[in-house]
């Protein structure tokens, strides 16, 4: 099989896998469930030592432990989330009967308001939680064996409970509502970055077609063009010219190889076979020799400045533009003369090709990827070009790329 075969389109670069989304997270509820816990144990223990063994202890014990699996099970949830007035009544409910109970049997399961009230607030509405809270605050005084006098000292005592198990409630609800909205700023910045990612990729998408559509235009395409141009040529002087026919045969041959190798950089990733076999003046050289053996146009090149190694990127857009420059003289300019001067500065370098053809007006818009593209690949390295002309009076093209390594760009061969 041959081994010219064209080479894979280029893929695209795939943004990296975001984690998945598991929901909102309250950060910090952990710490409420330690409270709850500790409440139980403390209320739990006091409750065995103080009463007497017996139904009432056991009762009072079996309301406060079957508390524990209802808010695990069903109020926990209830928590965590918005406050709503169903089903949080109904954890609400079973809650205030299985503390009453426990209380009712034995008056030590009142320290069980400690973590009663505050999961009233938090699973209520607070206009309905806060009452709610206040009155559970006077179940023990209620059900209580108190005494008038009892009932009077209590109530100060259950009022201070009241407010204080009330506050520590909207604590914990702000502390969880923050927590939430934290959460779900979370997630929201996740989905930020994914979509950040393929705008991204999308963007380095459209970025690689338009590189790789100049490098066709300015490789490819050329040289098919000048391909197709020799043997145009030789067809016409076949008979008359062999020997001249011949010639333009082997120009168009030795295209054709400078083609086919342009073709197979792309694969590669390496600088223009012409740079690689000599320096960019020997490159320019050839290009200008080629576009006079094919369109017998005149054509003046010279050197100015010490000649020095550029970076690859410079030289390959100094070469591009020459080429792009002298393939429109060939096409468009009906020139009988071009100069092609290489200057090099002490912090540039420039490369200027004028000729004395027909010109054109330079406020025509200019479609497709020859001068914009031109432009383009200068101003992606730090450099610039400027093209002038006028009806009747030629046209001048001219690049300058600083001398040195640009960090922002990704000039070719890198």
């Amino acid at each position: 099989m041959s081994s010219d075969r064209p080479p894979p389109p280029p893929q695209a670069p795939r943004a990296r896998p975001t984690a998945p989304d598991r929901g909102p997270r309250v950060a910090g509820f952990a710490l409420w469930d330690g409270y709850f816990g500790v409440t139980y144990l403390v209320t739990t223990i006091m409750l065995l030592t103080w009463a007497q063994p017996g139904r009432a202890a056991a009762v009072s014990v079996t309301a406060l432990t079957l508390m524990v699996p209802w808010y695990a099970g069903f109020g926990r949830g209830l928590m965590r989330g918005d406050r709503t007035l169903w089903p949080g009544g109904l954890f609400g409910a079973v809650l205030v009967a299985l503390f009453g109970t426990a209380t009712l049997f034995h008056p030590a399961a009142i320290f069980a308001l400690f973590a009663m009230v505050p999961m009233l607030i938090m699973s209520l509405p607070a206009r309905v939680g806060v009452p709610a809270g206040t009155l559970v605050n006077m179940v023990p005084v209620a059900v209580g064996p108190w005494s008038g006098a009892d009932v009077r000292g209590l109530m100060p005592a259950a009022l201070m409970g009241a407010g204080l198990s009330i506050l520590l409630g909207l604590w914990i609800t702000r502390m969880v509502r923050q927590s939430r909205e934290r959460a779900d700023l979370i997630d929201e910045l996740r989905r930020n970055r994914a979509r950040l990612a393929e705008l991204s990729r999308e963007a380095g998408v459209a970025a690689e077609r338009e590189r790789l559509a100049r490098e066709i235009h300015d490789t490819l395409a050329q040289g098919l063009a000048s391909v197709i141009n020799f043997v145009q040529a030789a067809g016409a002087d076949l008979d008359d010219e062999p020997a001249l026919a011949r010639r333009h045969l082997a120009h168009a041959e030795n295209m054709a190889k400078e083609s086919l190798a342009e073709a197979r950089r792309f694969v590669a990733a390496l600088s223009p076979p012409s740079l690689r076999d000599g320096s960019l003046p020997e490159a320019i050289g050839r290009q200008a020799d080629d576009l006079a053996a094919r369109t017998g146009i005149t054509v003046h090149r010279r050197v100015e400045g010490r000649e020095r190694p550029l970076p690859t990127a410079a030289e390959v857009v100094l070469l591009r533009s020459v080429q792009e420059a002298l393939a429109n003289v060939g096409k468009h300019a009906g020139a009988r003369t071009v100069d092609v001067r290489l200057e090099y500065d002490a912090a540039e370098v420039r490369v200027t090709v004028a000729d004395d053809g027909r010109g054109f007006d330079p406020a025509d818009r200019h479609d497709g990827y020859g001068l914009p593209g031109l432009r383009a690949r200068a101003a992606e390295i730090g450099g610039a070009a400027t093209v002038q002309g006028a009806p009747g009076g030629g046209t001048t093209v001219q690049v300058t790329v600083p001398d040195r390594e640009d960090d922002d760009g990704e000039g070719e061969g890198r």
